[in-house]
């Protein structure tokens, strides 16, 4: 192997010091077929030696790929940044492609405006693929050339779209059971926005567990606090009488938790809650949550993997549903 240095290494100085021609070098950078391994490890050394970092624009015209992805999630940054499903899937995303080459893009986009402009940089080809969450009504995205992966179900799915989802029917349904078990009653519940696959999975669930001859009671928030507060306070002007609630999201059960205390409602001895995610406020409350935990971390590492292998062209999975527990604590 030849001594060169260089103090901007090109494609030249690595083909020089590993004794090969320019192409060779190319195809190993790129990771293309028809090279011998001993010529494939002299590159690489040649390239740990010289420093050489390929120039992405110029590999991007041989591979057709820009080595990047975006997990975009319908929602304003203010919920993001506050909501810790949403914080928890994107850490969960960002581990896993940590263990290879993609870059990942974090785009938030819920206006008109910004979903128009998000669609024109997904079809200039920036990236090869797309997570997406927290998806209202049918999605906002169509007719892209490179993959698309969501987190949660959409309302519509079509023959080839992909997704992983928590089990939100299931978990629903073992949340009011649970409530049954404890000796309730009168179950209310506090579901979250209509226009989400979510929202009316996790109804479908609470409704499927009542008592056959209990009428549902369902008041609606938006998954973040003070709706869930709110949407309590309606609950005890409709059904004063309640003695248990299922909420749609832990961050909904610690507004309720707040309006069940300022309405003089003991928790649980007068009104039991039980939400859904686990996340760290679940554990925090005032009492701690009882709730649904759903694998968050094990979610954004399928989408991550589906989505992989879709750029890839072998996709193994098309649809996941991943199950879902109840975390008793002293709520109920």
């Amino acid at each position: 192997m030849a001594e060169v240095s260089a103090k901007n290494p090109t494609l030249e100085t690595v083909a020089a010091v590993a004794g090969v021609s320019k192409s060779t070098v190319s195809r190993v950078i790129n990771n293309l077929p028809h090279v011998r391994q001993d010529i494939r490890e002299a590159v690489e050394r040649a390239i740990a030696q010289t420093g050489y970092v390929p120039n992405q624009a110029a590999r991007s015209l041989v591979t057709r790929r820009t080595g990047a992805v975006a997990l975009v999630v319908q929602e304003p940054d203010t919920t993001v940044f506050t909501d810790p499903y949403l914080t928890g899937l994107i850490h969960a995303v960002a581990d896993e492609l940590d263990r290879t080459d993609v870059q990942l893009m974090v785009i938030m986009a819920r206006s008109q405006r910004e979903q128009a402009r998000l669609d024109r940089f997904l079809r200039a080809g920036h990236v090869d693929g797309v997570l997406l969450t927290s998806t209202h009504g049918a999605g906002m995205l169509s007719g892209l050339t490179v993959p698309v992966v969501y987190g949660g179900r959409p309302l519509r799915v079509a023959k080839d779209t992909m997704w992983v989802d928590a089990d939100n029917v299931g978990g629903a349904r073992l949340a009011v059971e649970h409530l049954r078990e404890r000796g309730r009653e009168r179950i209310a519940m506090i579901s979250g926005p209509q226009d989400m696959a979510v929202s009316i999975d996790r109804q479908s669930g609470y409704r499927d567990a009542l008592d056959p001859n209990c009428r549902p009671v369902i008041a609606h928030g938006d998954f973040g606090v003070q709706s869930g507060e709110q949407a309590m306070r309606q609950l005890l002007a409709w059904e004063p009488e309640l003695d248990a609630v299922f909420v749609s999201s832990d961050l909904m059960a610690v507004g309720a938790l707040e309006a069940l205390r300022a309405n003089g409602r003991r928790v649980p001895e007068d009104v039991a809650v039980v939400g859904f995610d686990d996340v760290e406020q679940a554990r925090l409350a005032d009492p701690p949550l009882t709730t649904v935990r759903q694998p968050i971390d094990e979610q954004g590492r399928r989408m991550v993997g589906m989505l992989l292998d879709a750029i890839a062209g072998n996709p193994a999975e098309q649809a996941v549903t991943l199950p879902t527990s109840v975390v008793v604590r002293q709520s109920s």
